[in-house]
């Protein structure tokens, strides 16, 4: 091979190092821990002197990805785990026990509507085809990988062909990617932080579907930049009025004057996936 072009390489590339080192004869020396390159050295990795590093990681593989996947921005969808699809939610219903449990049920099947709301919300943007000049994709739909409201979601990108991303958090318990998320934008994080980073870096629309304490940390965290100026507007739609209003009182907050009457119009409410996607539409004026 000539290497005496001006243009060519002068160091190996990581990976081709990486691969000297595999052929290296066994000896005391080259077993020991210390020997390992430290990029291949996950116990040096994973030591509690190495989460700066982590981070940095954590933040530049999806973002690396998600540029060369021609991915410029992300309608997020945010939403419960454990809401049912209508026909589960039917026999939740009918498993019912006691009265505690039948009134859980009996609001579970009230909140599967939701289910088909969020993948008919996410078809609508994935047959939109929005794009730039430069090739790179708009609204594609990102959750949070999960089962629920985020398997909806992409579900529904998966129904019409399109791709969609999915962002998974690792868990004590089992924690898996619904099947319907694009295998190469599936990506898996530690860190909370850095993954409600990755939702927001490309958001464009935001819809929050009915949720517990991981959907309101999300959401507020959004409304706050939003509120500081920390993230410029966007669409911030929540589904489910009567859902919103009876687990949170925002008139409540603003008579107290913890937050400003202007606070109030940072997000809509909405019913269906049409007045959501019409809103965001109406917005970017597209």
């Amino acid at each position: 091979m000539n290497d005496t072009k001006i243009t060519d390489r002068r160091f190996y590339k990581a990976e081709q190092e990486a691969d000297f080192a595999e052929q290296q004869l066994s000896t005391p020396q080259t077993r020991s821990k210390s020997y390992r390159l430290a990029f291949q050295d996950a116990e040096f990795l994973l030591r509690e002197d190495l989460r700066p590093v982590r981070f940095q990681l954590e933040l530049l593989k999806t973002e690396m990805l998600l540029d060369e996947a021609n991915i410029g921005s992300m309608l997020v969808i945010y939403g419960s785990a454990r809401i049912p699809e209508p026909a589960k939610a039917e026999e939740l219903l009918a498993a019912a026990t006691d009265d505690r449990s039948r009134i859980i049920a009996e609001r579970m099947q009230e909140k599967s509507r939701f289910y088909e709301e969020a993948r008919q919300l996410a078809q609508l943007a994935s047959q939109a085809h929005i794009t730039d000049e430069e090739g790179r994709r708009h609204f594609v739909v990102c959750s949070g990988g999960g089962p629920s409201i985020m398997e909806a979601a992409n579900r529904g990108a998966h129904d019409v062909g399109a791709e969609s991303v999915g962002l998974n958090i690792v868990l004590p318990h089992e924690q898996a990617p619904n099947l319907y998320v694009t295998p190469r934008l599936s990506f898996q994080f530690h860190y909370f932080a850095l993954r409600k980073m990755h939702f927001l870096l490309r958001a464009r629309a935001v819809a929050v579907f009915p949720g517990g304490f991981g959907t309101f940390d999300e959401f507020f965290e959004l409304l706050t930049l939003v509120q500081t100026g920390k993230v410029k507007k966007m669409p911030i739609l929540l589904f489910g009025k009567d859902f919103w209003n009876r687990v949170v009182n925002f008139e409540e907050l603003m008579l107290e004057g913890v937050i400003s009457p202007p606070d109030l119009e940072l997000f809509r409410f909405v019913e269906t996936a049409d007045e959501a996607w019409r809103a965001i539409c109406d917005f970017y004026e597209v």
